[in-house]
């Protein structure tokens, strides 16, 4: 299994940036790829640093990409960079040129934690075509819903800046997003949270919402906080999920 950084320059960001890939070294490529996304407050390292993501997948003949969001939630934003574009459509791109990849939504599916759960769902949710599978992990899912009158001023501002004063019924609202996409290219989505994490009620009430319109997918609670020692131990059948929506699609 090798690892290493991936720079590159991003034309949707119009900057450098960064990816760490892990490669398999066990069965025949193309392989399928895992884009495994950080969190607010990490960078395209927080997953090789604070989990055993290595260790996890030495056996699977899986590429991870772990890219760098920045704050961006995966979007394009209103007023900033086009975070939605370049890890939703230009990262694969360039992974499949580079890496032994495969190329048609059967080799791809995403993952992520807090607002890189939010990230997946979006971004699964808006590329169908592309995407087969997606997993939330503590997933910041109701941030692109609604106004956000609970925010202090200079969060307001970067929230508004990125998602716009009313983001219900865009592309930053996954309630919107999960009735919008098309039943016969719908995503196999997976949801997960801990039951002390303090995003548990976003998570029941988007799993609530998905049931009422009879839209599949997956969704369990556990012990657990909004913390690494959550994370570290839920990657593992988030990956098992994405597996075998990839072997199924």
């Amino acid at each position: 299994m090798a690892f290493l950084e991936l720079r590159y320059f991003s034309d949707a960001l119009r900057k450098h940036t960064s990816a760490n890939v892990i490669l398999p070294e066990v069965g025949e490529p193309p392989y399928p790829v895992l884009y495994l996304l950080h969190g607010l407050s990490d960078d395209h390292t927080a997953w090789a640093r604070n989990t055993s993501i290595e260790r996890y997948v030495e056996d699977l003949p899986l590429i991870v990409v772990m890219p760098d969001g920045g704050r961006g939630f995966y979007v394009d934003a209103k007023e900033g960079f086009a975070y939605g574009t370049a890890i939703g459509t230009e990262l694969p791109d360039r992974i499949e040129r580079t890496f032994p990849a495969k190329r048609e939504r059967t080799g791809r599916a995403i993952a992520g934690l807090s607002m890189g759960g939010y990230g997946a769902l979006r971004l699964a949710l808006t590329h169908p075509d592309r995407f087969c599978a997606a997993a939330s992990l503590s997933g910041a899912v109701a941030w692109g819903s609604s106004p956000r009158a609970d925010l202090n001023p200079r969060q307001g501002a970067e929230w508004t800046r990125i998602h716009g004063a009313n983001p219900t019924g865009t592309d930053s609202d996954l309630w919107h997003l999960s009735t919008a996409c098309p039943d016969d290219t719908l995503p196999a989505l997976h949801l997960d949270c801990g039951v002390d994490d303090f995003l548990i009620e976003a998570n029941g009430a988007f799993h609530a919402h998905l049931s009422e319109k009879n839209v599949p997918h997956e969704y369990e609670e556990f012990p657990g906080e909004h913390d690494w020692a959550y994370w570290d131990t839920h990657i593992s059948q988030a990956i098992t999920f994405v597996m075998a929506a990839m072997a199924a699609d």
